[in-house]
């Protein structure tokens, strides 16, 4: 059952007028949202993040800037996928646990489905330029989504010198210095904590500063739940017994050492570690993957982040294409392919189950922390840090977008992605301004735009 919501309440919107708060949608109109952004989340955790902002805080208002960020906020400091966790928190704020259920399963499923068949076809033909030439233009439509959403999202939540400084330190950390993301995140946090203990009039005027909330769904006046420790045993209890029941049923259908429990094992770990998504442990995957377990060849990792990248959802996805291809070279007295479906629906579940653990175990003390002057201050200044970090991975995206190759210079304390000019693709260059005028000038939105520039694309690559 969701938190109830008062209606009708007067608000304050950005232009100083009063106005209501939309009213509360209902658990299948969520529904339907929640399953049109697990079908359109391209490109990473930025696009996920701009496409959930645009359709939740834009256009329904069904959670305000502030709340969206303090969400966003905690998912970042959090293993998994941000975006993933992010849907799932807004979810449980609308209907409960089982909006954040389904919020978080409607996030993952279709991209779930397409890898499996993506990886089903790799392992059958080898073959993944067709992928490519399918969603060329899709690319350069979700740089311009990401793009337009990063002006947006930085105009409300860098409001001040402090809050710029932040984020100017966030993007060089990670994108200069590759920092690592735990690191870039909590020092943010720790910094914005200190100034708000020794001057918390100037940091609480800081955030004053910024523009107000326009009404929403889940707005300042929003009821918090209550956390107890009975709740958290439940929690950790349920979540944790569905992330444990797949070694149950291996270890009883075919005992300890076999390629399900290696999977399982493997990808449970990968689950408690990979702050930052998947590109923190993705050299990490690849090797162990190659060498120590022998589920890829040399190159094939490349092949399916390839597949990741261009089908909807986690990026971190691509772990199941990891599982299909270990389980199908490894089969077990059964079909390869079937084998090879087994493993990646197992190395999805120990990867996607404990992010459900982290937000429905956290969510209710951090929704309390927005109480607390010195932690809210923790908070914001790890809100300042995200849109550096965000305009981090949309510079890498647009880096890959728009150049074919891109390498890295290395020189003392300094890790630079560096793109050739010589290998500037000037089709997606033009499909991206495409992208740009459909959203900016023509006032498009995003599934027409992507649709757009995904025809452009196929006709383009054809010609």
């Amino acid at each position: 059952m969701g938190i109830p919501r008062r209606q009708g309440e007067a608000d304050v919107n950005e232009q100083g007028l009063v106005g209501l708060a939309p009213a509360h949608p209902t658990f299948s109109e969520a529904a339907k949202v929640w399953a049109k952004i697990g079908l359109l989340s391209f490109g990473g955790p930025a696009g996920q993040i701009a496409l959930m902002h645009r359709e939740l805080v834009e256009e329904r208002r069904w959670i305000s800037e502030s709340r969206f960020l303090h969400a966003l906020n905690y998912c970042m400091l959090l293993p998994g996928p941000e975006a993933q966790q992010l849907a799932a928190y807004i979810g449980w704020l609308l209907h409960g646990t089982r909006g954040g259920v389904v919020a978080g399963m409607l996030f993952v499923i279709p991209g779930f489905f397409v890898i499996l068949a993506l990886s089903s076809a790799y392992a059958l033909f080898q073959e993944t330029g067709w992928l490519a030439s399918l969603f060329y233009g899709l690319k350069a439509a979700v740089l311009a989504i990401v793009i337009e959403a990063l002006v947006r999202l930085s105009r409300r939540a860098l409001k001040t010198g402090f809050d710029r400084l932040l984020a100017l330190a966030a993007f060089l950390g990670l994108f200069v210095f590759a920092l690592p993301f735990p690191l870039v995140v909590v020092s943010a946090g720790v910094v914005g904590y200190a100034v708000a203990r020794r001057a918390p009039v100037h940091r609480t005027a800081s955030q004053a500063a910024k523009a107000p909330d326009l009404p929403s769904v889940i707005g300042a006046d929003f009821p918090e739940a209550r956390p107890s420790t009975k709740r958290a045993v439940a929690v950790v209890a349920l979540w944790g017994g569905l992330w444990l029941t797949p070694f149950l049923i291996i270890w009883g259908a075919l005992g300890g050492a076999n390629i399900y429990s290696d999977i399982g094992v493997f990808f449970s770990q990968m689950a408690v570690v990979t702050f930052g998504g998947a590109y923190a442990v993705l050299s990490y995957v690849a090797q162990q993957a190659v060498e120590t377990y022998h589920w890829l060849r040399p190159g094939e990792m490349v092949d399916g982040l390839a597949l990741a990248e261009t089908t909807p959802g986690p990026l971190v996805l691509v772990l199941a294409f990891v599982g299909f291809m270990g389980a199908y070279r490894a089969a077990i007295g059964i079909d390869p392919l079937t084998s090879g479906l087994l493993g990646a629906t197992l190395a999805t579940w120990v990867t996607f189950v404990p992010c459900f653990l982290w937000i429905f175990l956290g969510a209710p003390y951090v929704e309390r922390l927005r109480a607390n002057v010195a932690l809210s201050g923790a908070l914001s200044a790890i809100s300042a840090a995200v849109a550096g970090v965000i305009l981090n991975l949309a510079v890498w995206f647009g880096l890959h977008v728009l150049f074919r190759r891109v390498e890295r210079l290395e020189s003392g304390p300094i890790s630079l992605p560096l793109p050739d000019p010589a290998t500037l693709e000037p089709t997606a260059l033009f499909l991206t301004m495409l992208a740009a005028a459909s959203l900016l000038w023509w006032k498009r939105g995003i599934l027409e735009t992507l649709a757009l520039c995904a025809g452009a694309g196929w006709l383009l690559t054809l010609l």
